[in-house]
């Protein structure tokens, strides 16, 4: 009986699915990172109680939501303060009406206390004691995800602009150069590259991904930069190929790096992606370092530098 899948061909999806991976001219992987499938976007009410929402928007947002959310629960307590009667508060008057009963909202919901404005009845102050909890539950809450966006290990990995195919050893290489963007260390950096492109095969034309070899696919210390090569001899997928044919198959090169966090003791994770119009032939890297006086200096602005080679 025939196998009904083959496991070694099953093995090379990466996850993209049957779907995505047949389209053409489609992108996987763009180059922050995200991936290149649009879905279908929750509803508001799911982005605001979304825990991951909460903890990855940008901080304006976040502020920006904070910011709404507090007014939007200070205003129906001052309408409800305001609709209790003129006799509901008593103490200062140098506010009135609605502004009154607002700051007094306010003073409550942030357990401020001035004692200029006090509640005078009992149903006022029923609405102050559901306030006061309100007050409490919501400092906890925002106190909690400023902590969690805080204390959310990240990458920022900086990557060349482009990457080469360049001399190496004899050969060729394609190569492209990273840089740890933050002041934190990482250890233990790994990274992987996948090739992705499509391929004439049982007479279709279908997308296949290709595990690259790397010269070195780790590296501990990572407190500079790292110029990541994959070999291209006889075994390389990309032996014999050019630039437009890897512009003719959509070629597109995936990396996936990983790293643990020496702060936090934690993995973190990068990723981004090179188009072949993103490859640069016949060019090299500029160094780096910069001698003066004596003292040899790493300048991380070079990081995309890129040199032509004479033909």
């Amino acid at each position: 009986m025939a196998r009904v899948f083959d496991p070694q061909k099953e093995s090379q999806d990466l996850g993209f699915g049957t779907v995505l991976s047949k389209q053409q001219q489609l992108r996987l992987l763009n180059r922050d990172g995200s991936f290149n499938v649009k879905r279908f976007p929750p509803t508001l009410w799911e982005k605001l109680g979304s825990y991951h929402s909460l903890v990855t928007m940008s901080w304006p947002r976040f502020f920006l939501l904070i910011g709404i959310a507090y007014f939007a629960i200070n205003v129906p307590f001052a309408l409800a303060y305001y609709f209790a009667g003129p006799a509901a508060l008593s103490g200062d008057q140098s506010l009135h009406g609605f502004l009154r009963c607002f700051f007094f909202s306010i003073d409550t919901f942030a357990t401020i206390g001035y004692g200029n404005i006090t509640p005078a009845t009992l149903l006022t102050n029923f609405l102050v004691t559901i306030e006061a909890i309100f007050g409490l539950l919501s400092v906890g809450l925002v106190a909690g995800l400023v902590y969690a966006r805080f204390a959310r290990p990240t990458a920022k990995i900086a990557y060349s602009k482009n990457a080469v195919i360049a001399p190496y050893r004899g050969l060729t290489g394609f190569m492209f150069r990273l840089v740890n963007a933050r002041q934190n260390e990482l250890i233990e950096v790994n990274a992987k590259v996948i090739l992705s492109r499509f391929e004439d095969r049982d007479g279709r034309r279908q997308r296949v991904f290709h595990n690259l070899e790397l010269e070195r696919a780790i590296v501990i210390f990572f407190p500079l930069s790292w110029t990541v090569v994959h070999p291209i001899d006889e075994q390389s997928p990309l032996w014999g190929w050019t630039d437009a044919k890897l512009r003719e198959a959509e070629s597109e090169f995936l990396i996936l790096l990983t790293a643990t966090d020496e702060v936090f003791a934690t993995i973190v994770h990068s990723r981004t992606s090179y188009s072949a119009s993103e490859v640069i032939w016949d060019a090299r890297f500029s160094n780096m370092f910069v001698e003066e006086k004596g003292e040899l200096s790493f300048d991380p602005e070079k990081l995309d530098a890129v040199e032509k080679l004479r033909s």
